[in-house]
């Protein structure tokens, strides 16, 4: 093992005392401090570091006058990282309304992972149990047929500010009710709302987000607690969480990406250096980490014994599972456990 294996992988190997922990979410975090610790005194490979510690990044595609650009405007102010090219985003968000048309299902990349946003979930009309529970419906069937998580998502409601103004008017709507049969109804008619802000509590909250803020506000909602529920009803935070839940599968593509990278610079330089860190036992097992993070994301178990015979039998299991139809990342996972559980065999020998 190479001087450079960090403490936190002196514990994955096991010293006698302490026992591996490689299972739980561990597996990027261990290959990245590997990867560091051997790039420390090589600036050549800090490239190849900084793109596997980047944060996630996301690309917002769609139809014309879906809401792309709403959609990532909103997850934007969330802290999500927007990438500027397809190509350069870890998760590819599909924004849709109503339904996936041929259209859409073609930006579903099979080369990464993918999430659907059903926008504008609050058009749906007079439905059974109102637009969002109509939405969620057909996400719950879009997600079933298509094998891709879709949420739906009312985004211009995601990051909204209540002004004093709009607060205000808001508050005289509770009691002189206005017509919201058609925006240009309630733009247009007399009221004692001025035309002007009764345009802009259109343009930042539309008819279903005014209907709900007059509700708050009639219950006694301050101007603050206005905006927060009007947040919980964009289900921006579904979106996150969905957004957060690929996180095995984008590291896992990381580190592939940077030992594929890594393999094509030894060839290229003849580094023995580099050779024997990338077949020494600390980055092999690292890897296999970040494989059991996504086997176990996907549902799979993955036996966390650390003795000969558990790891001689997930070596076995796995190296089995690699030949069976499977798509290639999990394929590629399979023989990475394989791979590892051997190398734990060896040290437990």
């Amino acid at each position: 093992m190479s001087s450079a294996t960090c403490d936190r992988c002196q514990d994955f190997f096991g010293d006698g005392s302490r026992r591996p922990s490689w299972t739980g979410g561990s597996g990027v975090p261990i290959f990245t401090e590997v990867l560091a610790q051997f790039v420390a005194d090589r600036p050549a490979l800090a490239a190849v570091d900084a793109r596997l510690r980047a944060p996630l990044s996301v690309t917002v595609q769609g139809r014309a006058g879906v809401g792309c650009r709403t959609v990532a405007g909103a997850l934007a102010a969330a802290g999500v990282r927007i990438a500027r090219s397809s190509t350069a985003a870890d998760v590819h968000v599909v924004a849709v309304a109503e339904t996936l048309k041929p259209e859409d299902r073609h930006l579903v990349r099979a080369d990464g992972p993918a999430v659907v946003v059903l926008t504008k979930a609050d058009l749906a009309g007079r439905v059974h149990g109102g637009p969002l529970a109509h939405a969620e419906r057909t996400a719950t069937e879009l997600t079933a047929s298509t094998g891709v998580p879709v949420v739906p998502m009312v985004a211009l409601l995601a990051g909204v500010e209540i002004d004093d103004d709009l607060f205000e008017a808001l508050r005289t709507l509770t009691t002189a009710p206005a017509d919201m049969t058609s925006v240009d109804a309630f733009v247009a008619g007399d009221h004692a709302v001025p035309a002007s802000v009764r345009r802009a509590l259109v343009a930042r909250l539309d008819r279903f987000g005014i209907a709900h803020a007059v509700l708050a506000v009639a219950d006694g909602a301050s101007r603050a607690e206005v905006a927060s529920s009007l947040h919980a009803l964009s289900g921006a935070d579904q979106v996150l969480d969905v957004l957060a839940g690929t996180a095995a599968e984008v590291g896992y593509r990381r580190v592939r990406s940077a030992l594929d990278e890594l393999t094509r610079l030894a060839v290229e330089t003849g580094d023995d250096g580099l050779w024997s860190f990338l077949t020494g036992d600390a980055l092999v097992i690292a890897a296999m980490a970040a494989a059991v993070d996504l086997m176990q994301a996907a549902g799979l178990r993955v036996d966390p014994r650390d003795d000969a015979d558990a790891h001689l039998g997930r070596a076995l299991r796995w190296r089995r599972y690699a030949h069976t139809p499977m798509n290639a990342l999990h394929q590629q996972c399979a023989a990475d456990i394989a791979r590892g559980s051997l190398r734990l065999l060896g040290r437990s020998r």
